[in-house]
């Protein structure tokens, strides 16, 4: 075997961190797992129905590449209602395969070698990588827990280079909880228009805020819709993970390279799950609603077992996770999950999985039925106990 078979910067990128404990879970009796980012709703009924409605009218064959016309109306609409925006969904939506494949074409439509792409981190596991893998170079900014670990201005400011192109806005977030309002981007714009920045949107976890706290666009404040690409979809607020369904919006320029390299690659996003989400939008807001709730009731009940158990937890607005802190315990996120998923069978991911800076705490996601959190947390309380004995 020939010495450079392998592209030597896929080899260099490290595997997921979440995915590791996945994987040793699924092979363990009784063990119970609070590390997957996923509802463990079902997808509502009236929303399945109309995919295997699809498939009964033999609606199986391609779309267009940039998917059916009626969901990107439908998508065109909900943002509309939902953040005053305005997107022609002829020109500056694309459907696509999770907000993942959105991300990924995103970095390769934009990125010339060399570019830097700055990434507020803890976050997404999959920023880097693709920054990586589309030549570019990521430039980390550290998020801290006493600025509710939100990106501030003077962070932006410290950060930027004459190289810096893009910027990861990864809000609500994935691991932290962590949400930017309004007047928290407003502090951002003038430095992003004033160093010619571009935006890559992440808002998977927009419909998944609490308090009373309204998720808001960066792309729906002044002068910022022609510099944003704003990727969701509707794994998260529909419970739709497995029908692997995203869509990217921005300017029409951006949109119609990230078709082309979509068009080769992939070529639509699954049909039966494009007519499916056409329902979502369209009839899906109550279940929404329930879904919100129900995780709000979760998320204070699992901040009221950690604050019982003395562990120290930032209070999330956002997404489904916690991400509280174990740095009294002398142990790296690694080994402290390693231990507690070998000694008490709770799988929770390390800090680290979502970068560096995640060193010294624990994501635990709460999209569980109380019973199972219930469940967990006791064990994990009683595996506290033991380290604080």
């Amino acid at each position: 075997m020939r010495e450079d078979l392998l592209c030597n910067k896929t080899v260099g990128l490290k595997p997921s961190g979440i995915r590791r404990f996945f994987d040793i879970v699924a092979e363990m009796k009784d063990a119970i797992s609070l590390g997957v980012g996923e509802p463990d709703f079902d997808t509502p009924w009236h929303i399945r129905d109309e995919g295997i409605y699809s498939l009964e009218k033999g609606r199986t064959f391609y779309t267009s590449n940039s998917g059916l016309k009626e969901l990107r109306m439908e998508i065109a609409a909900y943002l509309k209602r939902t953040q005053n925006m305005d997107y022609h969904y002829m020109h500056e939506i694309l459907i696509t395969v999770g907000g993942s494949e959105a991300i990924d074409l995103a970095m390769r439509a934009m990125i010339n070698p060399g570019d830097e792409v700055l990434i507020p981190e803890p976050s997404y596991v999959s920023y880097q990588p693709t920054v990586i893998l589309a030549d570019g170079k990521p430039v980390i900014i550290e998020l801290q827990e006493k600025n509710k670990f939100r990106l501030t201005p003077e962070e932006l400011e410290a950060a930027i280079t004459p190289k810096s192109k893009l910027l990861v806005m990864p809000f609500p977030n994935n691991p932290t909880g962590a949400i930017m309002e309004k007047e928290d981007l407003e502090k951002l714009v003038p430095i992003i228009v004033k160093h010619d920045l571009y935006v890559i949107s992440d808002e998977i976890y927009s419909e998944l805020t609490y308090g009373g706290k309204k998720h808001v666009s960066i792309a729906s404040l002044p002068g910022m819709k022609e510099r944003t690409i704003l990727i969701n979809g509707f794994s998260k607020a529909y419970a739709m993970t497995g029908w692997r369904l995203g869509y990217a919006c921005g300017p029409e320029q951006v949109i119609a390279q990230m078709t082309k390299i979509h068009q080769y690659c992939i070529m639509c996003a699954p049909t039966t799950s494009q007519y499916a989400a056409v329902e979502a939008l369209h009839n899906g807001d109550d279940d929404v609603k329930m879904m919100r709730e129900s995780y709000d009731e979760r998320r204070r009940f699992v901040l009221h077992m950690l604050a019982q158990m003395g562990l120290p937890c930032f209070e999330p607005e956002g997404a489904f996770y916690v991400f509280p802190c174990i740095r009294e315990f002398g142990m790296t996120s690694d080994e402290f999950a390693t231990r507690l998923l070998k000694e008490e069978k709770v799988a929770i991911v390390p800090g680290t999985a979502f970068g560096d800076c995640g060193e010294g705490y624990l994501r635990i996601s709460y999209a569980y039925s109380i019973d199972n959190l219930k469940k967990a947390l006791g064990r994990l309380e009683k595996f506290v106990s033991s380290l604080r004995a």
